[in-house]
C-alpha cells in the first residue's frame, strides 16, 4: 500500500499544477458566492424596509418575492459550486484514486444502488431518501470491489408531523468474499450489550427480523459487536478465528461504527462518517498538504478492506 511519503512526492510532483489552477478556481466561485448573498440579502432588506414600512404592504406580500430572489440566489451560489466541485473531484480525487491503485476506476456522480444496500441485510430499514457519490469500482488484486459515500434517510409523515431520521451515512463497501454459503451473517455494533449487560443479551436475543443470535466463542470481539445469522455453523464457518481478529483490528485503527454482512458470498462493510468524504472545501486554500493527506486516508481505509480483512486470499473454492 501507498505510505504518506509516497504522497507527498505525488503532491509534489503531480497534484500541485492542479491544484494552482484550481485554487484559482476556488476564489472566483467563493467571491461568486458571497456576491450572490450580499445581493439577495441587500434586496431582501431593501423589499422589506420600503414594502412594509412606506408602501404599508403586508408582510406576506412583501416575503413571497423575498423567498423567489433567495430561491434563484440560492441556484445561482448552488451551480458556482458545483461547477467548481465537479472540476476538482476530476482532477484531484480521481488522480487519488489511480494514485492508490491503477486498477481502480472513479465516478463522482455515482455510488452504491439502493438494492445493492438493502441486500447486505446490515439495515432494516428502507430509506425512502437516498443520495451518494463518490463511486469507486475495479479490482485489487485478485478481489473485485465497488465502494462509495451513502446517505440513506428515512421519512415519514407530513408538516408537523414530518420526521426524518438516518439509517446510514458513511463509507458502504462491496467486495468479493470468495466463499459460497447458503444464508447470511450479519455483524452489527454491540451497543444494546455495552450499555445493558445481560438486558442487553436478551434484547438482541428478541431481535426477529435479523434472524438467529449467534454467540461466538471470542469474548473480545463480543464486547464490540453483536451477530446474527441464518445457521449457527454456516456463521462459525463464514466468521473464523483469524478474520475475527482482523475484523477487531480494522474497528479499532477506524475508530469508527462499522457494520459487516456476508450474503451471497459478497462482504458488505459500512463505515460510518459524520462528514462529506471527498468534497472541496470552498473558503480554504487548497495548497496545504493535510485535506489531501486526509482524503488520501479516507480512500485508503476503503481500497484497504481487503488488505485488512484479507480478503486476496483464495483458501476456498467457490462452487
Amino acid at each position: 500500500m501507498k505510505t504518506i511519503d509516497d504522497l507527498r512526492q505525488f503532491y509534489q510532483d503531480s497534484l500541485t499544477p492542479d491544484l494552482e489552477v484550481l485554487e484559482i478556481e476556488r476564489k472566483k466561485a467563493s467571491r461568486h458566492v458571497i456576491l450572490v448573498v450580499i445581493f439577495v440579502g441587500g434586496i431582501i432588506a431593501v423589499g422589506l424596509s420600503v414594502g412594509v414600512l412606506y408602501l404599508h404592504l403586508p408582510v406576506v406580500a412583501v416575503m413571497i418575492p423575498a423567498v423567489l430572489c433567495l430561491i434563484i440566489g440560492g441556484f445561482v451560489a448552488g451551480m458556482a459550486i458545483r461547477a467548481y466541485s465537479k472540476n476538482f473531484k476530476s482532477r484531484i480525487i480521481g488522480k487519488l484514486v489511480r494514485f492508490i491503485d491503477p486498477n481502480l476506476a472513479y465516478y463522482p456522480d455515482r455510488c452504491i444502488p439502493k438494492s445493492t444496500f438493502m441486500l447486505s441485510k446490515i439495515f432494516t430499514t428502507k430509506p425512502n431518501r437516498y443520495k451518494g457519490d463518490d463511486l469507486v469500482s475495479g479490482k485489487v488484486g485478485a478481489t473485485q470491489i465497488q465502494f462509495s459515500e451513502l446517505h440513506a434517510e428515512h421519512q415519514s409523515g407530513s408538516g408537523k408531523n414530518k420526521h426524518r431520521y438516518t439509517i446510514f451515512r458513511g463509507l458502504f463497501f462491496v467486495g468479493d468474499f470468495n466463499k459460497d454459503f447458503v444464508g447470511w451473517v450479519v455483524v452489527l455494533p454491540d451497543t444494546a450489550e455495552r450499555l445493558f449487560g445481560r438486558i442487553g443479551q436478551k434484547l438482541q436475543a428478541l431481535n426477529v427480523f435479523r434472524g438467529n443470535l449467534i454467540k461466538l466463542e471470542d469474548p473480545e470481539f463480543e464486547r464490540h459487536f453483536v451477530v446474527y445469522g441464518k445457521d449457527q455453523i454456516e456463521t462459525r464457518y463464514v466468521l473464523s478465528t483469524s478474520l475475527m481478529e482482523r475484523i477487531l483490528q480494522f474497528k479499532q485503527k477506524t475508530g469508527k461504527k462499522v457494520y459487516l454482512s456476508f450474503v451471497g458470498s459478497m462482504i458488505f462493510v459500512a463505515v460510518a462518517y459524520a462528514r462529506n468524504l471527498f468534497e472541496p472545501r470552498l473558503f480554504k486554500t487548497l495548497l496545504d498538504f493535510e485535506p489531501i493527506r486526509e482524503y488520501f486516508e479516507d480512500l485508503q481505509l476503503a481500497v484497504g478492506i481487503v488488505e485488512e480483512l484479507n480478503l486476496n486470499t483464495r483458501i476456498w473454492s467457490k462452487a
